[in-house]
């Protein structure tokens, strides 16, 4: 082997070798952002910043103050594990019994160690480790927590997302949780069947309000959405009240429609299960009519029946389902809401409703606790 070959065989080992240390830390980085990875790293760091901030003390007490060593501390109560923390915890009180015996007796000057510094870092390492200890019980660390939560946000929009219509339909939809939160107690499933001619959407409102019912929302949002085209349209909300049944909640209950739509014909079928009725705008006589199937709440009791009711969009008629958060409030009654959201969609009628669901929230019921949810169905004229 020549010298040049040796040179381009050490060469390239050297470029292998930097390519693999970059992979394992680019890799135990991600993993440390997820949780998954060792905390041995950061505990290193943390141990080496207090030896650092108590030479600071001593050396410039009146910009760096003995109560600094606390900022190691929140930091490991968020980084470390309980078992790792508590060697931080001891680095922390080695610190300041060195500061305080450098430093002198607490009353004989200023910047000493004084029992309200001692009480200060030890109150902060307290609630430290009570973070971590929760973190470590619920098996999720801080840096994936956050995370979590938006991707569950995510799911939950992207499951309340309708497919594409063909041309000739249009469809807007909104949703608002309850004072301004990420996450609802309504959602929406959508899917399109046989062949892609049927339009299955199924509103639901579950009990309770914002993140007090996000939960049982997403966990019912993944089921219905299994559950939708599996089974014949009229096998659906019995099998949605039976998996809530089966879930034996406190406050278990939840309404639902189901709406089943000819994209060919514009002929449909609504199931209620104890929701609100739906309203059509029939484009003819440009009045607004209430569509309601017959059928009581889900997960109320074993087998529940849900009577369809049956009718037609024709061209330039909308169809709108909504949650009781628009039209229900504490100084009206629903029949009084229903009445000022359909005075507030005719706005729309000639524009072709294009943005009305956002904007017909906005105007009836911008400022209510409550979830709040709209569909609207067009077929165009």
């Amino acid at each position: 082997m020549t010298h040049g070959q040796g040179t381009d065989t050490l060469t390239a080992r050297m470029h292998k070798g930097l390519h693999r240390a970059r992979i394992g830390v680019r890799k135990a980085g991600v993993d440390y952002f997820r949780g998954e990875g060792s905390d041995r790293f950061a505990l290193a760091v943390l141990l080496l910043a207090i030896p650092a901030i108590a030479a600071g003390t001593l050396r410039f007490p009146e910009w760096i103050a003995p109560t600094a060593l606390v900022l190691p501390v929140i930091a490991g109560g968020l980084l470390l594990r309980p078992a790792n923390l508590l060697v931080l915890y001891g680095a922390s009180a080695t610190a300041l019994v060195v500061e305080s015996a450098l430093f002198g007796p607490y009353d004989e000057g200023p910047d000493r160690i004084t029992p309200g510094t001692v009480l200060v870092v030890a109150a902060v390492g307290f609630f430290g480790l009570l973070i971590a200890q929760f973190r470590s019980r619920v098996g999720v660390p801080w840096r994936r927590g956050g995370t979590m939560l938006f991707d569950l946000r995510e799911r939950i929009r992207v499951q309340s997302q309708l497919p594409t219509l063909p041309r000739g339909w249009h469809h807007e939809m909104a949703l608002r949780p309850a004072g301004g939160q990420s996450f609802s107690g309504d959602f929406v499933v959508a899917s399109r069947t046989h062949g892609g001619t049927i339009l299955e959407v199924v509103l639901t409102d579950v009990s309770g309000k914002g993140m007090d019912a996000a939960s049982r929302a997403l966990l019912l949002s993944g089921a219905f959405g299994g559950l939708l085209g599996s089974l014949p349209p009229h096998g659906f909300l019995p099998a949605a009240n039976g998996y809530l049944l089966r879930q034996d909640w406190d406050e278990g209950f939840a309404t639902s429609i189901h709406l089943v739509l000819d994209l060919e014909s514009g002929d449909y079928e609504l199931f209620s299960a104890g929701h609100l009725p739906a309203l059509q705008l029939s484009a003819g006589s440009g009045r607004w009519e209430e569509k309601s199937g017959e059928g009581p709440l889900l997960g109320v009791y074993d087998g529940a029946q849900f009577d369809p009711v049956k009718g037609t969009l024709r061209t330039g008629d909308v169809l709108m389902l909504f949650t009781d958060g628009l039209v229900e409030a504490a100084d009206r009654d629903i029949a009084e809401g229903i009445d000022r959201l359909t005075g507030e969609a005719d706005r729309y009628v000639a524009g072709g409703f294009a943005g009305a669901a956002w904007h017909l929230i906005e105007a009836v019921a911008k400022d209510v606790n409550d979830d709040r949810a709209l569909l609207l169905i067009c077929r165009d004229a």
